[in-house]
């Protein structure tokens, strides 16, 4: 089992086919950018992937931006194949997030969850997570 960075130059047909079928797996009404765009040296964003014979098996994305209130990051998109949970691959992932955001001196680390990932919220708090006394709303431009 392998843990890294996706880089540019690794997105093979292949690689943003599994990707995409494991975007899948998150559910709801998300609708799935091309991945080109996501992994682009304009767009902040640090994907860590597990592999497992040579198969994607999970991955959690990370943007970073810098604010007047600091260096902070935005964690998006964590998920690993349903047929791979409860392995502790997603405590990994979030591990490799956290480490590249102390490497680029990011001061804080936001993310959301929905109250019935109750396996996520438990990670979340075990890695050290708080949740924050604030809303968060929502506006879909389309």
């Amino acid at each position: 089992m392998k843990i890294d960075i996706l880089k540019k130059q690794q997105l093979s047909p292949r690689v943003q086919k599994q990707i995409s079928e494991l975007f899948k797996q998150l559910g709801g009404d998300k609708t799935q950018v091309a991945l080109s765009d996501v992994i682009d040296g304009n767009n902040q964003i640090t994907l860590a992937y597990c592999e497992a014979h040579n198969e994607i098996i999970g991955m959690a994305l990370m943007c970073h931006y810098n604010v007047i209130s600091g260096k902070k990051a935005w964690i998006e998109d964590v998920v690993v194949n349903a047929a791979y949970r409860g392995q502790g691959i997603g405590r990994k992932l979030m591990t490799k997030l956290i480490a590249s955001a102390k490497e680029k001196n990011i001061s804080q680390i936001l993310l959301f969850t929905e109250d019935h990932r109750a396996s996520a919220i438990h990670l979340y708090s075990d890695l050290g997570f708080r949740v924050k006394a604030s809303r968060i709303y929502t506006l879909k431009l389309e």
